[in-house]
């Protein structure tokens, strides 16, 4: 059973994220974005990508390290979605080896 704590934080989470979508709607939907500000919106999934993978750069683990390193190299190759896939099947493989 989920304590209450734990609710309250998925909750909060899960309003946090709607609402930013929906702000972003809102705000936005009669404006037509500068170029400036389109280069900012399209930058976002990467810099959350960023956000997620970062911890990595500090991590003692060399399954993590190299893990990294390879995403790294796909990221420059390919696009986001298959740099997201090699990044996990290479972290899991990693993790499992090299532990």
């Amino acid at each position: 059973m989920i304590d209450l704590q734990t609710f309250a934080t998925i909750a909060l989470m899960a309003s946090t994220t709607y609402l930013t979508r929906i702000l972003g709607y809102v705000v936005l939907r009669n404006r037509a974005p500068s170029p400036r500000v389109q280069r900012v919106l399209e930058s976002v999934p990467g810099c959350v990508l960023i956000s997620v993978i970062a911890p990595a750069f500090v991590s003692d683990k060399p399954a993590n390290v190299l893990a990294l390193v390879i995403t790294l190299l796909a990221a420059i190759r390919f696009p986001i979605l298959p740099t997201v896939i090699i990044g996990i099947v290479v972290t899991g493989v990693l993790r499992h080896l090299i532990s």
